[in-house]
């Protein structure tokens, strides 16, 4: 069995593991858990009732945190022509086409957070394809990655836009900031974040579209969080 450190069991004492927390005490309970010496990433983890297996029951977006992620995150542009110097101008850190297209698959080179790319690239892309599937970084139209506004993609990309969506156990998992950020800005960006995926509810769900929301920081216990102050039903 795993064994916790001295300050997470310290933490974990002040956590009620039996409670579904307000989404106010819950961000301020998180952030006094943060004891590491670096600034921790909060992370949200959100079980729903939906099956992952059916196409019609998939929940999947993105959307710009108001306060970002705390986060710099390094953006690939892949494009052409006069879309590159966009994207440049916009703040890519990488721009390019097939050149980084080949570093990728000869390489293995992965120095970036997310890849955004014009749709004359993404014949090319199918390369790669396999390496960046499993990775999460391949663009995607419906996340807003795969676009011809190329650089109002890299300045959302830059100030915190995060994509949602459904892993094999029905659980979303997202960053929403840094314990840093106090108990306000956290909870404006998790807010945020709850309404988007509750307005991405598949119409084939049923029941209890919520199952459970936690939180938690990089290093602290998790605090469970009472999604129906959100609107869940």
């Amino acid at each position: 069995m795993p064994k916790h450190g001295k300050k997470y069991i310290d933490s974990a004492k002040t956590v009620d593991t039996t409670k579904l927390y307000d989404p106010a005490e819950a961000v301020e309970l998180v952030c006094s858990t943060a004891k590491a010496k670096f600034d921790e990433t909060v992370e949200i983890h959100i079980r729903l009732g939906v099956d992952s297996r059916h196409a019609d029951q998939q929940v999947r977006g993105a959307i710009v945190l108001p306060h970002g992620t705390g986060k710099n995150v390094r953006v690939l542009a892949l494009t052409k022509g006069d879309k590159s110097s966009e994207a440049t101008e916009a703040g890519a850190d990488y721009v390019g086409a097939e050149d980084y297209i080949e570093k990728i698959q000869k390489e293995n080179w992965f120095d970036f957070d997310v890849i955004i790319a014009t749709p004359d690239i993404m014949p090319a892309l199918g390369r790669v394809a396999k390496v960046l599937g499993p990775k999460g970084l391949m663009p995607n139209p419906k996340s807003g990655t795969v676009t011809t506004d190329i650089a109002r993609a890299v300045r959302e990309a830059k100030a915190g836009k995060i994509e949602y969506r459904l892993d094999k156990t029905n659980i979303i998992h997202c960053p929403v900031g840094k314990a840093s950020f106090g108990k306000e800005k956290l909870g404006e960006n998790i807010e945020t974040l709850m309404s988007a995926v509750i307005k991405a509810r598949p119409s084939a769900a049923k029941g209890q579209y919520i199952k459970s929301c936690v939180i938690a920081t990089t290093m602290g216990p998790g605090v469970k969080v009472n999604s129906a102050k959100y609107g869940n039903n």
